[in-house]
C-alpha cells in the first residue's frame, strides 16, 4: 500500500470512530457501500476521486484531513509491503518510507540497487542535506563533481542541491536509506 492509500485508510477510520459512526451510517451519509468503506479502512481498495468526493462530502470534511499524513506516535514500515514508488525492474526500487509531507523537515527512502545498476536522483532543493546508511552492500555516490564508495554499516552525508547518482558497481544487490532534512 502506498503512503497515501495508507493515509487514507487511517484517517478514514479515525475520523469516522470520532464522530462515533458505524460503517452502516457512514454508507448511509456519503452514498458508498459499507463494504467498500471497510475495504478502504482496511487498505484494501484505491478509492477513485468519485468515491473520495462523496466521503468528503458525507462527512462534511475536508479534502486535506482525508490525505493529510496521520497524527501518530509510533510508525512501522516494511518497504517491501509497499508499492514501490519508482522502479525500473532489474536496475532499482525505490521505497518512499516517509514522505516529507508527513512533517515538512525530513523524508526518508529505502534505495535497492542491483548488480551494475545505478539511480539518477535530481536536486532536493537548496539547503537540503541527505544521510545515507548502506545496510546491504556498497554504494557509490557522485555529487558535486565527488565520487564517494559507501560500504556496509556506513553512513554518508551531503548536500542535496543537484543531481546526483547512485551506483552499484559489485555483484550483489546494494540496499541503503536515504535520510533528507531540509535545514532551512
Amino acid at each position: 500500500m502506498d503512503y497515501l492509500s495508507h493515509n487514507v485508510a487511517v484517517n478514514l477510520k479515525r475520523i469516522r470512530t470520532s464522530k462515533g459512526m458505524s460503517l452502516d451510517v457512514v454508507a448511509e451519509q456519503t452514498g458508498v457501500s459499507k463494504s467498500m468503506l471497510a475495504q478502504i479502512e482496511k487498505g484494501k481498495a484505491n478509492p477513485s476521486l468519485g468515491v473520495l468526493g462523496k466521503i468528503i462530502s458525507g462527512l462534511r470534511i475536508e479534502f486535506q484531513e482525508l490525505i493529510e499524513a496521520p497524527p501518530m506516535e509510533s510508525c512501522l514500515v516494511t518497504p517491501e509491503e509497499m508499492i514501490p514508488t519508482k522502479e525500473i525492474s532489474g536496475k532499482y526500487k525505490v521505497w518512499t518510507c516517509f514522505p516529507y509531507e508527513d512533517n515538512h523537515q525530513v523524508e526518508i527512502y529505502r534505495i535497492d540497487i542491483e548488480p551494475g545498476g545505478e539511480y539518477i536522483s535530481g536536486s532536493h532543493g537548496e539547503k537540503t542535506r541527505e544521510y545515507l546508511a548502506v545496510s546491504e552492500g556498497e554504494i557509490t555516490v557522485e555529487c558535486h563533481g565527488n565520487i564517494q564508495q559507501v560500504n556496509k554499516k556506513q553512513v554518508y552525508r551531503f548536500e542535496t542541491d543537484q543531481t546526483h547518482i547512485y551506483r552499484n558497481q559489485t555483484d550483489k544487490r546494494a540496499s541503503f536509506m536515504c535520510f533528507f532534512v531540509d535545514y532551512r
